[in-house]
């Protein structure tokens, strides 16, 4: 099949992605947990946390890695928007100070105003990098994280990302995103194919080379699989939007349905035995859901309208879509079986994409209104709606982050389409995309399993 040549000559990016899942789940440590969390994520962004970062220890032949492992957690955490990092030059710390508890002063950071103090060493070989660090709780003179980290020599910024996320879980209770992915859909080179990039935009690497139209990619919940849709000719030279499925760990593509007209919009289900997407092959734009394994299909809806853009609930009991059956495109809620249909939205000319917060607490959608797109978010019942996005441009395509805290969406409020990213209250907006074309549909992968 043709189409297998596209992702067999990108293997470097996919062997990228298989060694950080494999070193996520190779690191060993130990770590001191409290029931509740120092910081109250949603609760805290008046006020951050101040913590200071003195430098990594190590001998002069890795100083180099030392940095890199040190700016890569300052840039980690500072994306978070929870802390304020304290400046070197007010550190009072004397040299000789060790990083562990007993072998220096908490008293030399507290006084200078710093609530918690990341202390790290690290040691190279040849064979491995290893990182010990601690995390310390100043004013509660407690030791808050003590772990020894052991990566490849050239994995330092793998390590540095699972030890910031060690930092935020440790803080917040929440899992940090710190080696989760993006996949977009992107037009650099005229026609849209799809893009894999880390967390912050960095490292885009492009997925597929199709010349056609990728579009609406979908993560399966282990991170290993990525559906999505494409503009296709059938035998009769009729154009068809055809679903596949990329395949991280065998380097394929295959089909997963070629019915007769739409198969787009795909979303798996929380335990990745099935798929949900729009499927128009009985006439009307309705939601199926389709087995992976086997291609069979079960009918969700049946409406006059059209029924598009599903989102499951962390749980899998219920899926959002956007339904056009009461008149203007709604968002709608349903069991996981089609039953109990519930409409959510009621204001506006067209509501759409509807992304369910993987903490179950939110729904943010696209909805439009005076005159362009905007990022809203939601209760699940409907209830407590908030306008995220206001006066710039369009912004659409919201997708919210594994650990509920950031939305990534698409707008047009530089000129091109580019995708950004901001906090669930709206605010501490980055641009994550530069140089790709126009760009569309983000769609966060879940954290490396760690077991």
């Amino acid at each position: 099949m043709q189409l297998l040549g596209c992702i067999r000559k990108n293997s470097s990016w996919v062997s990228f992605f298989a060694g950080a899942l494999a070193l996520g789940q190779a690191l060993t440590g130990t770590a001191h947990a409290q029931d509740r969390p120092y910081i109250s994520v949603g609760q805290a962004k008046t006020k951050k946390s101040v913590i200071a970062f003195p430098e990594v220890r190590t001998d002069a032949a890795s100083s180099d890695t030392a940095r890199t492992l040190h700016s890569v957690v300052s840039t980690d955490l500072a994306f978070m928007d929870l802390f304020r990092f304290l400046d070197s030059k007010a550190f009072i710390e004397k040299p000789g100070a060790g990083i562990q508890t007993g072998t220096f002063q908490l008293s030399d950071w507290s006084s200078i105003g710093a609530e918690f103090v990341i202390k790290t060493q690290l040691a190279r070989t040849d064979q491995a990098l290893t990182l010990e660090a601690y995390l310390y709780d100043t004013a509660g003179a407690k030791q808050v994280l003590a772990k020894r980290y052991v990566a490849a020599p050239g994995d330092s910024r793998t390590l540095a990302h699972t030890l910031a996320n060690d930092v935020v879980l440790a803080l917040t209770g929440l899992p940090g995103i710190f080696q989760t992915k993006l996949v977009v859909a992107c037009a650099k080179g005229g026609k849209k194919e799809l893009y894999l990039m880390d967390f912050d935009g960095t490292n885009a690497k492009q997925l597929t080379k199709h010349r056609s139209i990728a579009f609406s990619p979908a993560w399966s919940p282990d991170g290993t699989r990525l559906a999505y849709s494409l503009f296709t000719k059938r035998r009769d030279n009729v154009k068809n939007i055809d679903l596949f499925e990329l395949d991280f760990h065998t380097n394929t593509i295959r089909l997963l349905s070629n019915r007769k007209g739409i198969n787009s919009g795909s979303a798996y289900s929380p335990d990745g035995r099935s798929i949900a997407l729009t499927m128009s092959f009985l006439g009307n734009p309705e939601i199926f859901t389709l087995d992976p394994t086997t291609s069979q299909v079960t009918r969700l809806t049946k409406s006059f309208g059209f029924d598009v853009d599903p989102s499951w609930s962390p749980d899998g009991k219920k899926v959002a879509f956007v339904s056009s059956r009461s008149g203007n495109p709604m968002v709608f809620s349903m069991n996981a079986d089609g039953s109990n249909v519930q409409r959510l939205t009621y204001a506006g000319r067209y509501n759409a994409s509807p992304s369910w917060s993987p903490r179950g607490n939110k729904i943010a959608f696209a909805g439009w209104l005076d005159g362009h797109f905007d990022i809203f978010i939601m209760n699940p019942d409907g209830s407590n709606i908030e306008r995220l996005t206001q006066n710039q441009g369009n912004n659409e395509d919201p997708a919210i982050s594994p650990d509920g805290n950031f939305v990534a969406f698409t707008s047009n409020r530089t000129g091109g389409q580019n995708i950004y990213v901001m906090n669930l209250d709206g605010t501490f907006v980055k641009r994550l995309t530069f140089g790709l074309g126009n760009c569309s549909a983000p769609k966060w992968s879940n954290p490396p399993n760690r077991q």
